[in-house]
């Protein structure tokens, strides 16, 4: 019996059994549309090579920024044998930003950290909890928000006096109320949802649901919250090295760099220049790559 070709056309073959297509994993999904973001791949570059240049300063060129000094090489310009010139006592400038690199990726790092376990903390009891507990975390958050960011960090740094632990600790402070408010609205808008409902029917007590069932399905926003929460700590921790209340000398740290050069910028503008433009790679890098992650975790991007 003849088959007609015109009534095949249109119709998609069967995928035969044993060869059905494997579905990718979220995690999977979410790299492929990560992949696509521009911004997302040079914001990944760019942090990847910050990340590279902290971990091979101490290996390729040892430093001792107490003994750095040749008094006979100072405010000498950019030349090859110092790509970004010399400092008022004859310091190399470039080896000093590439190991000030880092002590920004870690004052961002462990600043990051603390307002992020904190403030996801707080937050997830305002937003489970509710009553008392949410207004009293309400009311925290508001006064710590009362307060500009940098104000705020000066304030506690004044008072605990400067230093990099300090400066970690206050820009750390800082980024709790952010979490705290992400993570309480986050939470607010997944309680009531009916899959939560049926695991407390099923028995589920409040912290599995908590921990095992709210928040791994509430993290996206967090972690890109958290990417981009990285650039403005290096950003508070800059300033507050610039105003004397962060590192101090002799440590090569970026804000620190800039201030010194102040006071030699008529005549050596190199020594505050090239310590700001790494502040300005490294801060728009992670904003970059919180752009990517918000366009790949984000399950209504565009495919």
């Amino acid at each position: 019996m003849a088959v007609n070709d015109h009534a095949l056309e249109g119709v998609q073959p069967q995928p035969v059994a044993g060869h059905l297509p494997k579905s990718r994993s979220p995690w999977a999904q979410a790299w492929r549309r990560f992949r696509r973001s521009r911004s997302g791949m040079v914001g990944l570059a760019m942090v990847g090579f910050l990340v590279v240049m902290s971990l091979l300063a101490p290996i390729i060129a040892p430093y001792d920024p107490s003994t750095d000094r040749n008094l006979r090489a100072r405010l000498n310009p950019p030349s090859w044998e110092h790509p970004m010139g010399t400092d008022e006592l004859g310091r190399d400038i470039l080896n000093r930003v590439w190991h000030g690199t880092g002590i920004s990726l870690r004052v961002g790092l462990l600043a990051v950290s603390i307002g992020l376990v904190i403030g996801s903390f707080l937050g997830l009891l305002a937003g489970y909890l509710g009553r008392w507990v949410d207004t009293m975390i309400g009311w925290l958050t508001d006064i710590l928000l009362a307060f500009p960011s940098v104000l705020l960090a000066i304030f506690i740094v004044a008072a605990m006096g400067p230093g990099i632990f300090n400066t970690i600790i206050a820009v750390g402070v800082v980024q709790i109320p952010i979490y705290t408010r992400l993570t309480r609205s986050m939470v607010l808008s997944l309680r009531e949802q009916e899959w939560v409902l049926a695991t407390q029917a099923l028995g589920a007590g409040h912290l599995r649901t908590l921990f095992r069932h709210i928040l791994p399905n509430g993290l996206t926003p967090v972690i890109v919250q958290a990417t981009l929460s990285l650039g403005t700590a290096i950003l508070d921790a800059a300033a507050l090295g610039f105003l004397g209340l962060g590192a101090q000398p002799p440590a090569p740290e970026w804000g620190l760099m800039i201030a010194r050069g102040f006071a030699y910028f008529a005549v050596a503008p190199w020594i505050s220049l090239f310590p700001g433009l790494a502040i300005i790679f490294a801060v728009v890098a992670f904003n970059l790559l919180g752009d990517g992650l918000r366009d790949a975790l984000d399950p209504r991007a565009n495919r």
